[in-house]
Protein backbone atom coordinates (compact mmCIF):
# COMPACT_ATOMS: atom_id res chain seq x y z
CA UNK A 1 0.00 0.00 0.00
CA UNK A 2 1.26 3.30 -1.00
CA UNK A 3 1.17 6.62 1.10
CA UNK A 4 -1.29 9.25 0.08
CA UNK A 5 1.10 11.69 0.17
CA UNK A 6 2.57 9.33 -2.92
CA UNK A 7 -0.58 9.24 -4.57
CA UNK A 8 -0.53 12.97 -4.40
CA UNK A 9 2.99 13.46 -6.03
CA UNK A 10 2.19 11.23 -8.64
CA UNK A 11 -0.96 12.83 -9.25
CA UNK A 12 1.05 16.45 -9.13
CA UNK A 13 3.63 14.49 -11.65
CA UNK A 14 1.60 13.54 -14.36
CA UNK A 15 -0.52 17.35 -14.57
CA UNK A 16 2.48 18.78 -14.79
CA UNK A 17 3.89 16.35 -17.42
CA UNK A 18 0.87 17.17 -19.50
CA UNK A 19 1.40 20.86 -18.94
CA UNK A 20 4.76 20.95 -20.48
CA UNK A 21 3.54 18.85 -23.33
CA UNK A 22 0.63 21.36 -24.25
CA UNK A 23 3.16 24.11 -23.65
CA UNK A 24 5.56 22.84 -26.18
CA UNK A 25 3.31 21.35 -28.86
CA UNK A 26 3.84 23.91 -31.04
CA UNK A 27 7.28 23.20 -31.08
CA UNK A 28 10.01 21.71 -33.25
CA UNK A 29 10.17 17.70 -32.95
CA UNK A 30 13.59 17.69 -32.42
CA UNK A 31 12.85 19.84 -29.30
CA UNK A 32 10.14 17.06 -28.13
CA UNK A 33 12.80 14.21 -28.31
CA UNK A 34 15.12 15.51 -26.45
CA UNK A 35 12.17 16.02 -23.80
CA UNK A 36 10.44 12.78 -23.93
CA UNK A 37 14.93 11.04 -23.57
CA UNK A 38 15.17 13.80 -20.83
CA UNK A 39 12.05 12.19 -18.98
CA UNK A 40 13.06 9.20 -19.88
CA UNK A 41 16.55 9.51 -18.39
CA UNK A 42 14.34 11.54 -15.08
CA UNK A 43 12.50 8.61 -14.47
CA UNK A 44 15.45 5.99 -15.03
CA UNK A 45 17.01 8.09 -11.85
CA UNK A 46 14.25 7.97 -10.00
CA UNK A 47 13.89 4.46 -9.65
CA UNK A 48 17.70 3.72 -9.13
CA UNK A 49 17.55 5.99 -6.34
CA UNK A 50 14.43 4.47 -5.19
CA UNK A 51 16.49 0.74 -5.51
CA UNK A 52 19.34 2.20 -3.93
CA UNK A 53 17.51 3.59 -0.99
CA UNK A 54 15.76 0.25 -0.11
CA UNK A 55 18.61 -2.03 -1.13
CA UNK A 56 17.11 -4.25 -3.96
CA UNK A 57 19.78 -5.45 -6.09
CA UNK A 58 17.28 -7.09 -8.32
CA UNK A 59 14.97 -4.93 -10.58
CA UNK A 60 11.89 -4.17 -8.22
CA UNK A 61 8.39 -4.64 -9.03
CA UNK A 62 6.90 -1.18 -10.38
CA UNK A 63 4.86 1.01 -7.91
CA UNK A 64 1.64 1.95 -8.39
CA UNK A 65 3.36 5.71 -8.82
CA UNK A 66 5.44 3.84 -11.50
CA UNK A 67 2.40 2.51 -12.76
CA UNK A 68 0.87 6.67 -13.35
CA UNK A 69 3.99 7.40 -14.63
CA UNK A 70 3.90 4.70 -17.50
CA UNK A 71 1.10 5.02 -18.35
CA UNK A 72 1.34 9.03 -18.85
CA UNK A 73 4.38 7.91 -20.33
CA UNK A 74 2.56 5.95 -23.12
CA UNK A 75 -0.19 8.69 -23.46
CA UNK A 76 2.18 11.05 -24.41
CA UNK A 77 4.03 8.89 -26.90
CA UNK A 78 0.82 7.82 -28.78
CA UNK A 79 -0.42 12.10 -29.03
CA UNK A 80 3.35 13.16 -29.76
CA UNK A 81 3.35 10.57 -33.05
CA UNK A 82 -0.47 11.01 -33.59
CA UNK A 83 0.52 14.76 -33.46
CA UNK A 84 3.59 14.76 -35.16
CA UNK A 85 2.13 13.23 -37.97
CA UNK A 86 -0.81 15.36 -38.36
CA UNK A 87 1.61 18.54 -38.21
CA UNK A 88 3.78 17.03 -41.01
CA UNK A 89 0.38 16.37 -42.83
CA UNK A 90 -0.61 20.09 -42.13
CA UNK A 91 2.79 21.40 -43.27
CA UNK A 92 3.04 19.28 -46.59
CA UNK A 93 -0.55 20.11 -47.13
CA UNK A 94 0.08 23.67 -46.78
CA UNK A 95 3.24 23.34 -49.22
CA UNK A 96 1.06 21.79 -52.11
CA UNK A 97 -1.05 25.00 -51.30
CA UNK A 98 -4.51 23.08 -50.06
CA UNK A 99 -6.41 25.13 -47.45
CA UNK A 100 -8.40 23.57 -44.56
CA UNK A 101 -10.75 25.97 -44.06
CA UNK A 102 -14.22 25.09 -42.28
CA UNK A 103 -15.94 27.19 -45.38
CA UNK A 104 -13.74 24.73 -48.09
CA UNK A 105 -14.82 21.83 -46.33
CA UNK A 106 -18.39 22.38 -45.72
CA UNK A 107 -18.35 22.75 -49.83
CA UNK A 108 -16.78 19.95 -50.49
CA UNK A 109 -19.16 18.06 -48.50
CA UNK A 110 -22.22 19.81 -50.33
CA UNK A 111 -20.52 18.99 -53.20
CA UNK A 112 -19.70 15.04 -52.57
CA UNK A 113 -23.93 15.13 -51.81
CA UNK A 114 -24.79 16.70 -54.74
CA UNK A 115 -22.53 14.64 -57.31
CA UNK A 116 -22.11 10.63 -56.18
CA UNK A 117 -21.46 9.87 -59.54
CA UNK A 118 -17.64 11.91 -60.04
CA UNK A 119 -17.17 10.39 -56.23
CA UNK A 120 -18.02 6.63 -57.41
CA UNK A 121 -16.22 7.35 -61.09
CA UNK A 122 -12.87 8.58 -59.26
CA UNK A 123 -13.22 5.47 -56.38
CA UNK A 124 -13.03 3.10 -58.65
CA UNK A 125 -16.43 2.03 -59.61
CA UNK A 126 -16.50 2.58 -63.58
CA UNK A 127 -19.45 0.20 -63.98
CA UNK A 128 -21.92 1.78 -62.13
CA UNK A 129 -20.35 5.31 -63.64
CA UNK A 130 -21.01 4.36 -66.95
CA UNK A 131 -25.05 3.38 -66.15
CA UNK A 132 -25.59 6.99 -64.77
CA UNK A 133 -23.40 8.14 -67.53
CA UNK A 134 -26.19 6.70 -69.90
CA UNK A 135 -29.12 7.81 -67.81
CA UNK A 136 -27.96 11.53 -67.75
CA UNK A 137 -27.56 10.94 -71.38
CA UNK A 138 -30.66 9.82 -71.75
CA UNK A 139 -32.04 13.14 -69.69
CA UNK A 140 -30.30 15.32 -71.46
CA UNK A 141 -32.10 13.64 -74.41
CA UNK A 142 -35.07 14.02 -73.18
CA UNK A 143 -34.92 17.76 -72.75
CA UNK A 144 -33.37 18.29 -75.83
CA UNK A 145 -36.67 17.11 -77.69
CA UNK A 146 -38.53 19.54 -75.52
CA UNK A 147 -36.18 22.70 -75.91
CA UNK A 148 -36.46 21.79 -79.70
CA UNK A 149 -40.60 21.25 -79.58
CA UNK A 150 -40.64 24.55 -78.03
CA UNK A 151 -38.37 25.77 -80.55
CA UNK A 152 -40.85 24.99 -83.51
CA UNK A 153 -43.78 26.66 -81.81
CA UNK A 154 -41.65 29.73 -81.97
CA UNK A 155 -40.98 29.22 -85.24
CA UNK A 156 -44.36 28.58 -86.32
CA UNK A 157 -45.51 31.48 -84.93
CA UNK A 158 -42.87 33.45 -87.35
CA UNK A 159 -44.32 34.24 -90.74
CA UNK A 160 -41.07 34.63 -92.89
CA UNK A 161 -38.09 32.74 -93.41
CA UNK A 162 -35.79 35.25 -92.68
CA UNK A 163 -37.13 35.74 -89.41
CA UNK A 164 -37.32 32.29 -88.69
CA UNK A 165 -33.46 31.99 -90.18
CA UNK A 166 -32.73 34.90 -87.15
CA UNK A 167 -34.42 33.33 -84.84
CA UNK A 168 -32.61 30.17 -84.88
CA UNK A 169 -29.07 32.68 -85.24
CA UNK A 170 -29.87 34.17 -81.72
CA UNK A 171 -31.29 30.86 -80.30
CA UNK A 172 -27.52 29.49 -81.34
CA UNK A 173 -25.62 32.04 -79.98
CA UNK A 174 -27.39 31.61 -77.12
CA UNK A 175 -26.49 28.26 -76.79
CA UNK A 176 -23.20 28.82 -77.57
CA UNK A 177 -22.96 31.67 -74.98
CA UNK A 178 -24.28 28.98 -71.87
CA UNK A 179 -22.03 25.96 -73.68
CA UNK A 180 -18.88 28.06 -72.93
CA UNK A 181 -20.48 28.95 -69.44
CA UNK A 182 -20.87 25.57 -68.57
CA UNK A 183 -17.64 24.46 -69.79
CA UNK A 184 -16.38 27.30 -67.31
CA UNK A 185 -18.12 25.80 -65.46
CA UNK A 186 -16.95 21.83 -65.36
CA UNK A 187 -13.62 23.38 -65.56
CA UNK A 188 -13.78 25.10 -61.88
CA UNK A 189 -15.56 22.17 -60.86
CA UNK A 190 -13.01 19.10 -61.53
CA UNK A 191 -10.38 21.60 -60.00
CA UNK A 192 -12.28 21.65 -56.85
CA UNK A 193 -13.05 17.68 -57.20
CA UNK A 194 -9.33 16.48 -57.55
CA UNK A 195 -8.87 18.76 -54.73
CA UNK A 196 -11.66 16.70 -52.98
CA UNK A 197 -9.58 13.38 -53.99
CA UNK A 198 -6.68 14.63 -52.53
CA UNK A 199 -8.45 15.73 -49.40
CA UNK A 200 -10.29 12.94 -49.24
CA UNK A 201 -7.14 10.69 -49.18
CA UNK A 202 -5.77 12.54 -46.35
CA UNK A 203 -8.62 12.00 -44.53
CA UNK A 204 -8.86 8.61 -45.13
CA UNK A 205 -4.97 8.09 -44.41
CA UNK A 206 -6.02 10.32 -40.93
CA UNK A 207 -8.85 8.24 -40.17
CA UNK A 208 -6.69 4.99 -40.06
CA UNK A 209 -3.72 7.23 -38.06
CA UNK A 210 -6.80 7.83 -35.40
CA UNK A 211 -7.57 4.21 -35.22
CA UNK A 212 -4.78 3.21 -34.61
CA UNK A 213 -4.85 5.64 -32.07
CA UNK A 214 -7.55 4.55 -30.97
CA UNK A 215 -6.31 0.96 -30.27
CA UNK A 216 -3.54 2.33 -28.35
CA UNK A 217 -5.39 4.30 -26.06
CA UNK A 218 -8.72 1.49 -25.27
CA UNK A 219 -5.31 -0.33 -24.26
CA UNK A 220 -3.83 2.08 -21.99
CA UNK A 221 -7.35 2.64 -20.93
CA UNK A 222 -7.96 -0.85 -19.97
CA UNK A 223 -4.60 -0.48 -18.12
CA UNK A 224 -5.86 2.24 -16.18
CA UNK A 225 -9.21 0.50 -15.23
CA UNK A 226 -6.30 -2.04 -14.03
CA UNK A 227 -4.58 0.45 -11.95
CA UNK A 228 -8.18 2.71 -10.63
CA UNK A 229 -9.51 -0.79 -9.96
CA UNK A 230 -6.82 -1.51 -7.22
CA UNK A 231 -6.67 1.86 -5.96
CA UNK A 232 -10.89 1.28 -5.29
CA UNK A 233 -9.69 -1.96 -3.50
CA UNK A 234 -7.04 -0.06 -1.19
CA UNK A 235 -9.43 2.48 -0.92
CA UNK A 236 -12.13 0.29 0.20
CA UNK A 237 -9.81 -1.23 2.95
CA UNK A 238 -8.53 1.86 4.19
CA UNK A 239 -12.25 3.08 4.54
CA UNK A 240 -12.44 -0.19 6.46
CA UNK A 241 -9.71 0.67 8.85
CA UNK A 242 -10.77 4.16 9.25
CA UNK A 243 -14.28 3.02 10.33
CA UNK A 244 -12.72 0.72 12.66
CA UNK A 245 -10.75 3.48 13.98
CA UNK A 246 -14.22 5.93 14.39
CA UNK A 247 -15.73 2.97 16.30
CA UNK A 248 -13.32 3.17 18.71
CA UNK A 249 -13.37 6.89 18.88
CA UNK A 250 -16.98 6.77 19.34
CA UNK A 251 -16.82 4.28 22.07
CA UNK A 252 -14.16 6.05 23.94
CA UNK A 253 -15.97 9.84 23.18
CA UNK A 254 -19.25 7.82 24.62
CA UNK A 255 -17.65 6.94 28.13
CA UNK A 256 -15.74 10.13 28.50
CA UNK A 257 -18.64 11.79 27.61
CA UNK A 258 -20.62 9.77 30.52
CA UNK A 259 -17.76 10.63 33.09
CA UNK A 260 -18.39 14.36 32.18
CA UNK A 261 -22.30 13.85 33.17
CA UNK A 262 -21.27 12.07 36.37
CA UNK A 263 -19.62 15.02 37.46
CA UNK A 264 -21.77 17.59 36.13
CA UNK A 265 -24.13 15.96 38.45
CA UNK A 266 -21.59 16.55 41.19
CA UNK A 267 -20.88 19.85 40.32
CA UNK A 268 -24.35 20.70 40.29
CA UNK A 269 -24.68 19.07 44.09
CA UNK A 270 -21.97 21.45 45.04
CA UNK A 271 -23.04 24.65 43.41
CA UNK A 272 -26.23 23.99 45.14
CA UNK A 273 -25.04 23.83 48.82
CA UNK A 274 -22.64 26.56 47.88
CA UNK A 275 -25.45 28.90 46.64
CA UNK A 276 -27.03 28.07 50.06
CA UNK A 277 -24.35 29.21 51.55
CA UNK A 278 -23.76 32.48 49.09
CA UNK A 279 -26.66 33.26 50.16
CA UNK A 280 -26.21 32.97 53.95
CA UNK A 281 -22.94 34.89 53.53
CA UNK A 282 -25.32 37.33 51.76
CA UNK A 283 -27.70 37.62 54.66
CA UNK A 284 -25.09 37.99 57.11
CA UNK A 285 -23.05 41.10 55.35
CA UNK A 286 -26.52 42.49 54.88
CA UNK A 287 -27.10 42.63 58.47
CA UNK A 288 -23.22 43.68 59.16
CA UNK A 289 -23.48 46.44 56.36
CA UNK A 290 -26.70 47.59 58.60
CA UNK A 291 -24.93 47.57 61.91
CA UNK A 292 -22.49 49.41 60.01
CA UNK A 293 -24.78 51.82 58.58
CA UNK A 294 -26.27 52.71 62.04
CA UNK A 295 -23.15 53.20 63.84
CA UNK A 296 -21.86 55.69 61.49
CA UNK A 297 -24.79 57.30 62.13
CA UNK A 298 -24.74 57.31 65.82
CA UNK A 299 -21.20 58.38 65.34
CA UNK A 300 -22.41 61.38 63.14
CA UNK A 301 -25.14 62.39 65.88
CA UNK A 302 -22.03 62.16 68.60
CA UNK A 303 -19.47 64.41 66.26
CA UNK A 304 -22.72 67.06 65.96
CA UNK A 305 -23.57 66.64 69.64
CA UNK A 306 -19.81 67.38 70.22
CA UNK A 307 -19.71 70.37 67.71
CA UNK A 308 -22.85 71.88 69.22
CA UNK A 309 -21.32 71.70 73.01
CA UNK A 310 -18.29 73.38 71.55
CA UNK A 311 -20.41 76.16 70.23
CA UNK A 312 -21.76 75.88 73.67
CA UNK A 313 -18.42 75.91 75.77
CA UNK A 314 -17.44 78.89 72.78
CA UNK A 315 -20.49 81.24 73.72
CA UNK A 316 -19.96 80.55 77.66
CA UNK A 317 -16.67 81.70 77.48
CA UNK A 318 -17.18 84.37 75.96
CA UNK A 319 -20.07 85.37 78.70
CA UNK A 320 -17.53 84.69 81.24
CA UNK A 321 -14.87 86.79 79.70
CA UNK A 322 -17.47 89.39 79.90
CA UNK A 323 -18.41 88.41 83.23
CA UNK A 324 -14.76 87.56 84.27
CA UNK A 325 -15.11 90.22 86.80
CA UNK A 326 -18.56 89.63 88.33
CA UNK A 327 -18.09 85.85 88.72
CA UNK A 328 -14.57 84.27 89.14
CA UNK A 329 -15.62 81.57 91.31
CA UNK A 330 -18.47 80.62 88.70
CA UNK A 331 -16.08 80.14 85.91
CA UNK A 332 -13.99 78.17 88.28
CA UNK A 333 -16.48 75.64 88.53
CA UNK A 334 -17.80 75.73 84.59
CA UNK A 335 -13.76 75.20 84.01
CA UNK A 336 -13.35 72.41 85.88
CA UNK A 337 -16.65 71.18 84.61
CA UNK A 338 -15.62 71.65 81.19
CA UNK A 339 -12.52 69.88 81.80
CA UNK A 340 -14.22 66.58 83.42
CA UNK A 341 -16.53 66.49 80.04
CA UNK A 342 -13.61 66.99 77.65
CA UNK A 343 -11.74 64.29 79.33
CA UNK A 344 -15.13 62.16 79.02
CA UNK A 345 -15.67 63.09 75.20
CA UNK A 346 -11.67 62.06 74.80
CA UNK A 347 -11.81 59.27 76.18
CA UNK A 348 -14.97 58.53 74.08
CA UNK A 349 -13.48 59.66 71.15
CA UNK A 350 -10.56 57.12 71.68
CA UNK A 351 -13.27 54.24 72.38
CA UNK A 352 -15.20 55.29 69.08
CA UNK A 353 -11.49 55.06 67.24
CA UNK A 354 -10.49 51.79 68.38
CA UNK A 355 -13.91 50.55 67.24
CA UNK A 356 -14.11 52.05 63.91
CA UNK A 357 -10.49 50.05 63.76
CA UNK A 358 -11.31 47.06 65.00
CA UNK A 359 -14.77 47.36 62.67
CA UNK A 360 -12.46 48.00 59.37
CA UNK A 361 -10.37 44.77 60.19
CA UNK A 362 -13.77 43.06 60.09
CA UNK A 363 -14.10 44.54 56.49
CA UNK A 364 -11.03 43.73 55.40
CA UNK A 365 -11.84 39.92 56.15
CA UNK A 366 -14.89 40.22 54.55
CA UNK A 367 -13.71 41.82 51.89
CA UNK A 368 -11.16 38.91 51.42
CA UNK A 369 -14.21 36.30 51.68
CA UNK A 370 -16.37 37.94 49.35
CA UNK A 371 -13.27 38.00 46.59
CA UNK A 372 -13.65 34.18 47.12
CA UNK A 373 -17.16 33.88 47.09
CA UNK A 374 -16.67 35.96 43.39
CA UNK A 375 -14.16 33.29 42.21
CA UNK A 376 -16.27 30.48 43.39
CA UNK A 377 -19.31 32.54 41.96
CA UNK A 378 -17.33 32.70 38.70
CA UNK A 379 -16.73 29.31 38.61
CA UNK A 380 -20.39 28.40 38.88
CA UNK A 381 -21.72 30.75 36.47
CA UNK A 382 -19.50 28.61 33.48
CA UNK A 383 -21.66 25.59 35.28
CA UNK A 384 -24.73 27.95 34.78
CA UNK A 385 -23.88 29.27 31.70
CA UNK A 386 -24.66 25.64 29.63
CA UNK A 387 -27.35 25.17 32.36
CA UNK A 388 -28.47 28.06 30.55
CA UNK A 389 -28.21 27.07 27.00
CA UNK A 390 -30.06 23.84 28.05
CA UNK A 391 -32.51 26.21 29.68
CA UNK A 392 -32.67 27.76 26.28
CA UNK A 393 -33.66 25.34 24.61
CA UNK A 394 -36.36 24.49 26.24
CA UNK A 395 -37.59 27.26 26.40
CA UNK A 396 -37.76 27.31 22.53
CA UNK A 397 -39.66 23.75 22.95
CA UNK A 398 -41.85 25.23 25.29
CA UNK A 399 -42.34 28.60 22.66
CA UNK A 400 -42.97 26.21 20.39
CA UNK A 401 -45.53 23.89 22.42
CA UNK A 402 -47.57 27.22 23.41
CA UNK A 403 -47.85 28.73 19.59
CA UNK A 404 -49.38 25.37 18.93
CA UNK A 405 -51.81 25.34 22.01
CA UNK A 406 -52.75 29.33 20.93
CA UNK A 407 -53.10 28.10 17.32
CA UNK A 408 -55.79 25.14 18.38
CA UNK A 409 -57.40 27.47 20.98
CA UNK A 410 -57.88 30.18 18.14
CA UNK A 411 -59.32 27.33 16.21
CA UNK A 412 -61.58 26.12 19.34
CA UNK A 413 -62.70 29.82 19.62
CA UNK A 414 -63.91 30.62 15.61
CA UNK A 415 -65.16 27.73 15.97
CA UNK A 416 -67.21 28.55 19.33
CA UNK A 417 -67.96 31.43 17.31
CA UNK A 418 -69.47 29.86 14.44
CA UNK A 419 -71.50 27.77 16.98
CA UNK A 420 -72.63 30.93 18.12
CA UNK A 421 -73.50 32.42 15.21
CA UNK A 422 -75.18 29.65 13.82
CA UNK A 423 -77.46 29.34 17.04
CA UNK A 424 -78.08 33.36 16.83
CA UNK A 425 -79.34 32.41 13.57
CA UNK A 426 -81.65 29.34 14.25
CA UNK A 427 -83.12 30.93 16.56
CA UNK A 428 -83.71 34.23 13.89
CA UNK A 429 -85.22 31.62 11.53
CA UNK A 430 -87.31 29.88 14.41
CA UNK A 431 -88.49 33.59 14.96
CA UNK A 432 -89.03 34.31 11.44
CA UNK A 433 -90.72 30.79 11.27
CA UNK A 434 -92.96 31.62 13.83
CA UNK A 435 -93.81 34.89 11.89
CA UNK A 436 -94.62 33.06 8.91
CA UNK A 437 -96.68 30.86 10.79
CA UNK A 438 -99.04 33.50 11.92
CA UNK A 439 -99.00 34.80 8.52
CA UNK A 440 -100.05 31.43 7.20
CA UNK A 441 -103.15 31.32 9.81
CA UNK A 442 -104.17 34.79 8.68
CA UNK A 443 -104.10 34.03 5.25
CA UNK A 444 -106.07 30.41 5.66
CA UNK A 445 -108.35 32.64 7.73
CA UNK A 446 -108.79 35.36 4.39
CA UNK A 447 -109.07 32.13 2.30
CA UNK A 448 -111.61 31.32 4.59
CA UNK A 449 -113.48 34.26 4.31
CA UNK A 450 -112.84 35.09 0.62
CA UNK A 451 -113.84 31.73 -0.39
CA UNK A 452 -117.31 32.47 1.43
CA UNK A 453 -117.52 36.12 0.21
CA UNK A 454 -117.14 34.68 -3.33
CA UNK A 455 -120.07 31.81 -2.83
CA UNK A 456 -122.33 34.30 -1.70
CA UNK A 457 -121.55 36.32 -4.55
CA UNK A 458 -121.72 33.49 -7.07
CA UNK A 459 -125.31 33.27 -5.66
CA UNK A 460 -125.97 36.99 -6.17
CA UNK A 461 -124.38 36.82 -9.23
CA UNK A 462 -126.51 34.22 -10.72
CA UNK A 463 -129.65 35.76 -8.95
CA UNK A 464 -129.43 39.01 -10.67
CA UNK A 465 -128.68 37.17 -13.63
CA UNK A 466 -132.30 35.83 -13.35
CA UNK A 467 -133.71 39.02 -12.34
CA UNK A 468 -132.24 40.73 -15.61
CA UNK A 469 -133.66 38.16 -17.74
CA UNK A 470 -137.09 38.12 -16.08
CA UNK A 471 -137.30 42.02 -15.71
CA UNK A 472 -135.26 43.58 -18.44
CA UNK A 473 -137.02 47.29 -18.41
CA UNK A 474 -136.43 47.67 -15.19
CA UNK A 475 -135.20 50.89 -13.72
CA UNK A 476 -131.46 51.74 -12.37
CA UNK A 477 -132.60 54.48 -10.18
CA UNK A 478 -135.42 52.80 -8.69
CA UNK A 479 -134.35 49.16 -8.11
CA UNK A 480 -130.81 49.05 -6.49
CA UNK A 481 -129.79 46.00 -4.77
CA UNK A 482 -129.13 46.46 -0.88
CA UNK A 483 -125.24 45.60 -0.50
CA UNK A 484 -124.25 42.26 1.21
CA UNK A 485 -122.77 42.35 4.44
CA UNK A 486 -119.38 42.23 4.03
CA UNK A 487 -116.06 43.17 5.66
CA UNK A 488 -113.84 45.81 5.80
CA UNK A 489 -111.29 44.27 3.39
CA UNK A 490 -113.87 43.33 0.69
CA UNK A 491 -115.62 46.89 0.56
CA UNK A 492 -114.33 48.43 -2.95
CA UNK A 493 -116.37 45.56 -4.16
CA UNK A 494 -119.82 47.21 -3.96
CA UNK A 495 -118.82 49.82 -5.99
CA UNK A 496 -120.24 48.62 -8.88
CA UNK A 497 -123.93 48.07 -8.73
CA UNK A 498 -125.27 50.44 -10.97
CA UNK A 499 -123.04 48.43 -13.33
CA UNK A 500 -124.29 45.15 -12.48
CA UNK A 501 -128.16 46.76 -13.42
CA UNK A 502 -127.06 48.71 -16.65
CA UNK A 503 -124.81 46.39 -18.74
CA UNK A 504 -125.28 42.50 -18.46
CA UNK A 505 -121.37 40.83 -17.50
CA UNK A 506 -120.76 37.55 -17.91
CA UNK A 507 -119.84 35.58 -14.54
CA UNK A 508 -116.53 34.20 -15.64
CA UNK A 509 -115.11 37.88 -16.33
CA UNK A 510 -116.70 38.87 -12.90
CA UNK A 511 -115.68 36.03 -11.43
CA UNK A 512 -112.29 36.80 -12.65
CA UNK A 513 -112.01 40.52 -11.53
CA UNK A 514 -113.31 39.96 -7.94
CA UNK A 515 -110.31 37.37 -7.73
CA UNK A 516 -107.93 39.68 -8.76
CA UNK A 517 -108.88 42.15 -6.68
CA UNK A 518 -109.15 40.13 -3.58
CA UNK A 519 -105.73 39.18 -4.14
CA UNK A 520 -104.37 42.53 -4.22
CA UNK A 521 -106.07 43.27 -1.21
CA UNK A 522 -104.33 40.19 0.31
CA UNK A 523 -100.75 41.42 -1.13
CA UNK A 524 -101.51 45.29 0.60
CA UNK A 525 -102.28 44.20 3.67
CA UNK A 526 -99.26 41.50 3.97
CA UNK A 527 -96.87 44.20 3.30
Amino acid sequence: MLHPQQQQQGQSHLQLQRTAWKATAPKSLNHRHHRRIHLHRARRGRGEEYHFQHGLVAKAPLSQCDMAEELSRQLEDILSTYCRESISDDASDLANGQSHSPELNGLTNEREDDKPEESKVNGGDSGVGKQQKKTHEKKKVKGLGKEITLLMQTLNTLSTPEEKLAGLCKKYAELLEEHRNTQKQMRALQKKQNQLVQEKDNLRNEHSKAILARSKLESLCRELQRHNRTLKDEGMQRTRLEEEKRKEVTSHFQVTLNDIQAQMQQHDERNASLRQENAELAEKLKKLYEQYKLREEHIEKVVKHKDLQQQLVDAKLHQAQELLKESEDRHDREKDFLLKEAVESQRMCELMKQQEVHLKQQLSLYTEKFEEFQTTLSKSNEVFTTFKQEMEKMTKKIKKLEKETAMYRSRWESSNKALLEMAEEKAVRDREFEALQGKVQRLEKLRRALKVERNELNKKVQSLSGGTEGAPTSNPGTDSPSPPPTDSLLEPVNLFPALNHTMRVPETSLLKALSIFNILIIITYLK
